[in-house]
């Protein structure tokens, strides 16, 4: 899980919804995860691997964005696809995703070796739409230390998550924005500490 993609994934608390238009039909669709390259959705239409779809979506309150999208890939309904997308459109998706890594509504986890050890960063929300990352970093990769200062918001899911990964997994909390630091100070007052 060492980070060797091209763009980070960004995932959702709430998964955002989206159209899709395919074969003269229009689908509505669920956004898993995005990066500058492309995206991961649930589509309630079928969609065909190596075609062309249009998809039209807004991250929470950005300007609405309609791309050309190729499927690239299938797993039941969920489909990974590539934007087609110009400079403009770029630009665009890249402010959207600036502005929901912002407010908290959106993540990126990453894990990079520094000086022989193994740090996951966290940027935006720290909750638990990360799980599954958040612990496939903890028990397959192994981390030495999370890097918290880019987070914008905590949720006792994510609280409970860094319980976990101190606790079980001997990770040290290492740097830490000034929202992780009063929700996890406040947290450890608390009698048995974030419910895990």
């Amino acid at each position: 899980m060492l980070e060797q993609r091209r763009h980070q994934r960004i995932r959702f608390g709430v998964p955002p919804r989206a159209k899709v238009g395919f074969g003269g039909k229009i689908g509505e669709a669920c956004i898993e995860n995005l990066s500058m390259s492309g995206l991961m959705m649930h589509c309630d239409i079928p969609l065909e691997i190596g075609q062309s779809a249009g998809c039209e979506f807004s991250l929470f309150g950005s300007p609405v964005m309609d791309v050309s999208v190729t499927v690239v890939s299938r797993l039941g309904d969920l489909y990974g696809a590539r934007f087609q997308a110009g400079l403009i459109n770029q630009v665009v998706i890249e402010d959207a995703i600036r502005g929901a890594l912002a407010s908290g509504k959106a993540s990126i986890l990453s894990v990079h070796e520094v000086g022989g050890r193994k740090i996951m960063r966290i940027a935006g929300g720290l909750n638990g739409s990360l799980r599954n990352d958040f612990m496939h970093a903890l028990t397959r990769v192994g981390v030495d230390e999370i890097d918290l200062a880019g987070v914008t918001q905590v949720e006792q899911a994510g609280l409970a998550l860094c319980v976990v990964a101190t606790e079980r997994h001997g990770a040290v909390l290492g740097e830490q924005s000034v929202c992780f630091a009063e929700a996890w100070k406040f947290a450890l007052t608390l009698p048995g500490h974030p419910a895990v």
